[in-house]
Order: structure tokens, then C-alpha cells, then sequence
């Protein structure tokens, strides 16, 4: 199982987008048109062999305009997790009584969208792309992202080793995703985490009033001094060595 696409939810999405290319370079790599049917709007971004999304309600009765509102802005919204068979965790958390909220209507590109409210507050998705053996390479085929989208690769940014999860109970938080992922936890410098083949979860106490949700990210960069050193030039907040984007703490880390 890898960490393949994080994605955030904004009020506007060309700001955020604008300040992920000045300091990490990033570009947009593919607009999909599907997430329309959830009254969004979209960029995705090529991150390595990883991706963000930036999603926009287009609206008003779309569950990411609830999301802003009870979140208080812009902020992360959803963890897409890859593995060999979407298919196969689709029926062992349904046996489990997770709620499924969407699925996949195609064949060769499986998803399953699972209740926030049965993942710690948190928009979880595990995919798979049926035929594909390499699918642990790091530029695997990836359909979310469109058919061209290492045209777009950073030469700066090469990829994203951690998501944060915040929680009022972040211990309560990753053994409930233990048992989502089939997964045990471990412990170190990091705190709480659940590492995968590719990729780390990571969970927090809360670090604001809504106590849910993705709160931070690690970008594997060539250069984290120069990646901060643009932030402070576009304005943007930098502390303890990570730049606020999106409602998200992002921090380089040197690949």
C-alpha cells in the first residue's frame, strides 16, 4: 500500500495552486471533469510519483462547501491510498460496517470514497488500477491525474513521504486506521504513525477548533532552505521549518 494523492479543499483554487508552484514548483497537470458530479472543480498536481489535488466547490449544496464552512476555510480533505485490489478492502470494510459514500463506475480504475464519519473525521480512499503489476513504481500509471501528467513533473519537488491527521483522541484515531488499513502502528521521533510500502500517516492532537481533518505534509525537495526561502517571499507563513498552503502545514524535507 502506498500514499498516492492528498487533497486539499479551498474556497478559490487558483491561490493555492499559485502558491504551491512558487515554492515547490509545482504544476498543474490535469483538470478532471468527473469530480463535477460532486459539484467540484479541480487542479492536480504531480508531487514525484505522488499528486495533490485541489478541489473548489462550484455548489453550493456540494459537501466540500459544508466541509469549508465547518472547517473554517481552506483546509486538507481526503487521504487516496493505492494498493494491488481496491476491490478486495471495499469488501472487508464493508463487512466491517464502514459506510461507503462513492465508488468507482468504470473497470480498469477502482475507488471507494469511505465515510469521514467511520475514518476519525477524515475522507478516506483506497484505490487500485486493475492490470497494472508496477503499480509500486514510483510513476506508476495513475487515471486521477490524466494520461500526460509526468509532462508536468517539478524539478524542484519529488514527492510526498507523510500526511497528518489531526484528532481530540489521535491515539483512538490511528488504531481506527490500523484496523481500515490492516495495518499495526508504530512509534518514534515522529509520534503515532502507520507507515506503509511507500509513504507515512502520521496523527496529532488538535490543532484547531474543528479537530479533524489533514493538517500537514512532508514534500521530499531538493533544497528545503530554497523551498522555505521562497514561502517567506510570497508572504506566506513560515515556522518551525514548514510553510502554511491551504490550511495545511507543508514542510520540505531534503530527499
Amino acid at each position: 500500500m502506498r500514499l498516492r494523492q492528498v487533497a486539499f479543499m479551498a474556497r478559490e483554487i487558483a491561490p493555492v495552486a499559485e502558491q504551491l508552484e512558487a515554492v515547490f514548483g509545482l504544476k498543474v497537470g490535469f483538470r478532471d471533469p468527473g469530480v463535477g458530479y460532486f459539484g467540484l472543480a479541480n487542479v492536480v498536481m504531480p508531487v514525484g510519483g505522488e499528486f495533490l489535488e485541489v478541489l473548489e466547490p462550484i455548489r453550493d449544496d456540494a459537501s466540500g462547501a459544508r466541509y469549508l464552512a465547518r472547517r473554517g476555510g481552506d483546509a486538507g480533505y481526503m487521504v487516496i491510498l493505492q494498493d494491488a485490489d481496491a476491490l478486495a478492502h471495499r469488501a472487508r470494510l464493508q463487512a466491517a460496517k464502514v459506510r461507503v459514500i462513492a465508488t468507482s463506475r468504470g473497470e480498469s480504475y477502482q475507488y471507494t470514497h469511505f465515510h469521514p464519519g467511520d475514518c476519525a473525521g477524515v475522507l478516506l480512499s483506497i484505490d487500485s488500477v486493475a492490470g497494472d503489476a508496477g503499480w509500486q513504481a514510483s510513476e506508476s500509471d495513475w487515471p486521477p491525474a490524466g494520461p500526460e501528467w509526468r509532462d508536468h513533473a517539478s524539478a524542484d519537488s519529488l514527492g510526498i513521504s507523510a500526511v497528518t491527521l489531526q484528532s481530540r483522541d489521535p491515539l483512538g484515531a490511528c488504531a481506527r486506521w490500523c484496523e481500515l488499513l490492516d495495518r499495526p502502528a508504530s512509534t518514534g521521533g515522529e509520534g503515532l504513525q502507520i507507515r506503509l510500502e511507500r509513504g507515512v500517516i502520521r496523527f496529532v492532537g488538535p490543532l484547531d477548533e474543528d479537530g479533524t481533518g489533514v493538517v500537514g505534509l512532508d514534500i521530499e525537495v531538493r533544497d528545503a532552505h530554497l523551498a522555505l526561502e521562497r514561502a517567506r517571499t510570497a508572504g506566506l507563513p513560515v515556522a518551525a521549518g514548514a510553510v502554511q498552503i491551504g490550511g495545511v502545514v507543508i514542510r520540505p524535507v531534503n530527499a
